[in-house]
């Protein structure tokens, strides 16, 4: 990890720099070379801008310290996808959680998407109302993930000129949440049936090239997600919402064309900075053991064998007690999917049938029964990586995941711990069930590592391997994991009186061990 990059980016990070920096649009948005207003908007320039960055910076793609800092060491880790092969000392790894890393997610939210979120608000609100809608959906997409993370956060304040800027908590956000989405999708909605032509095209960077329809039913999809999530907290409100999302006329997600996948323009996955320039990024224990033990064909798309031992896919223990990085720096590195191809994935296909497939088993109107959606999920991950076997795959009935061995530190080793089978069981409980669905589903979400520690902290699946090293001083326990991230520094010295909103509204102290309003500890049925 470069440390020097992150010494000069260390300014102007908390919530009152981000008024400051929106505060007079017209000014900050004048051209210093003297152009004029009309040259700026011609084609929506003054628009387009803004969307780059947000695009750039909802799963902070740019640049790959700055990734690495703010997803690869936290919600990849704890998400049981990656882990660095020698940071063995006090931090994220070990549940001693660090300011300096993880203050970076907080940055990209909000001092680069919701700076430019206001941009477009301030731009398009009332008069180009199309793109005041698309980038609603992209605030959502963004301040859930944020949410998920903290728990409290700033949503209806954004862009106020209060001395204090005050938090939402976590279930007012969310109720924000969908009624931003409700907006958006019928704004679109709007457009679409009047036959109105994409005003979008030139500024989309991502797959969808502006298509409003598409950009509907990505919308749905999100609701969806969020509907799931506070199944255990609010479950009247999350039926309601996820019924609403299958139901609207354009639907969710059913094919990979659906899928939100951002076209980078830079030379490679913000990923593979982290593995292949600073060798601090490998496969995790635990996608050796559940994908090594399902022998899934996945997974040398994902991942490359190791140099150290040829023809093995090997992954490392996170927590565990390493050593030298020298010891597992030649594990397994990331495949094509991180070394070759330049596209991120905010939300894909095979996810939208695997939360419909809970829904059913919920006993939800999902279109669908929960078996059929289940394997329409697998399906489409297997179609999304251009692998083939899936059939024999969903039908296998004997594999488990495998005994976690590591041949430099023995120490590390553990046994197996999320032992279900692929294939389907009508007759097995309901907890097998969904333990099978959100297996599944992580498999087919890397590498979007906060999604999958999200949904490991909503259900306990999948089962990961226990950290060795658990240096919290007793904040975290080593049973239930990091629940959340502790308020950032730059929070404590730019928003003192606000954040105090913030910390008043958990459900205990600042620390990583409270878990968020959705984040309920009860049983799923």
């Amino acid at each position: 990890m470069k440390t020097n990059n992150i010494k000069k980016s260390l300014i102007c990070l908390g919530l009152l720099a981000l008024v400051g920096c929106t505060d007079n649009f017209d000014e900050i948005n004048s051209n210093p070379d003297g152009f004029t207003q009309e040259e700026l908007t011609q084609d929506f320039n003054h628009i387009k801008g803004p969307f780059t960055t947000m695009f750039d910076n909802v799963m902070v793609n740019v640049p790959g310290w700055k990734y690495q800092v703010a997803i690869d060491l936290s919600g990849n880790t704890w998400g049981g996808y990656t882990t660095a092969p020698g940071f063995d000392g006090n931090n994220n790894l070990s549940y001693a959680l660090s300011d300096n890393w993880n203050l970076w997610g907080w940055e990209a939210i909000y001092t680069q998407v919701m700076a430019n979120y206001l941009k477009v608000e301030a731009a398009s609100k009332g008069k180009y109302d199309e793109f005041y809608a698309l980038a609603t959906i992209v605030k959502v997409q963004t301040l859930h993930k944020a949410a998920d993370s903290w728990g409290p956060i700033v949503y209806s304040k954004l862009g106020t000129t209060d001395a204090a800027i005050g938090y939402d908590s976590q279930e007012e956000a969310y109720g924000l949440m969908f009624k931003d989405l409700d907006f958006a999708v019928a704004e679109l909605t709007k457009r679409i049936d009047a036959g109105e032509a994409s005003s979008f095209t030139k500024i989309d960077r991502s797959t969808y090239k502006g298509d409003y329809t598409k950009w509907v039913r990505y919308a749905n999809s999100l609701r969806l997600r969020l509907a799931m999530r506070i199944v255990k907290a609010n479950p009247t409100l999350a039926k309601a919402e996820a019924e609403k999302a299958v139901s609207q006329k354009f639907g969710v997600m059913t094919v990979n064309a659906d899928s939100f996948i951002v076209n980078k323009d830079v030379s490679q996955h913000p990923l593979r900075v982290a593995a292949y320039e600073y060798n601090d990024s490998r496969m995790s224990a635990d996608m050796e053991s559940i994908m090594g033990g399902y022998n899934d064909p996945r997974i040398s798309v994902y991942f490359k064998t190791s140099e150290e031992f040829p023809g093995e896919y090997k992954g490392i223990r996170t927590g565990g007690n390493l050593g030298d990085k020298s010891k597992h720096i030649n594990f397994s590195n990331f495949g094509k999917i991180i070394d070759e191809d330049k596209q991120v994935v905010w939300l894909n296909a095979a996810e939208i049938y695997f939360l419909r497939a809970e829904g059913a088993l919920r006993g939800w109107n999902m279109g669908g029964d929960a078996a059929t959606l289940y394997k329409a999920g697998i399906t489409a991950s297997f179609e999304q990586l251009s692998v083939g076997g899936a059939a024999d795959y969903i039908a296998n009935n004997v594999k488990t995941a495998k005994d976690y061995v590591d041949p430099v530190a023995p120490f590390n080793s553990g046994l197996a711990v999320n032992k279900v089978t692929v294939a389907w069981d009508e007759t097995a409980s309901n907890e097998v069930k969904l333990q099978k669905i959100i297996t599944q589903k992580w498999i087919a979400n890397f590498p979007d590592g906060m999604e999958a520690w999200a949904e490991h902290r909503r259900t306990g699946y999948p089962k990961l391997l226990p950290i060795l090293n658990n240096q919290s001083a007793g904040a975290i326990t080593t049973e239930f994991g990091v629940r959340r991230i502790n308020f950032v520094s730059t929070e404590k010295d730019g928003n003192p009186d606000g954040l105090k909103t913030g910390i008043s509204k958990l459900n205990g102290p600042d620390n990583g061990g409270t878990r968020t309003w959705w984040d309920v500890n009860a049983p799923n049925f």
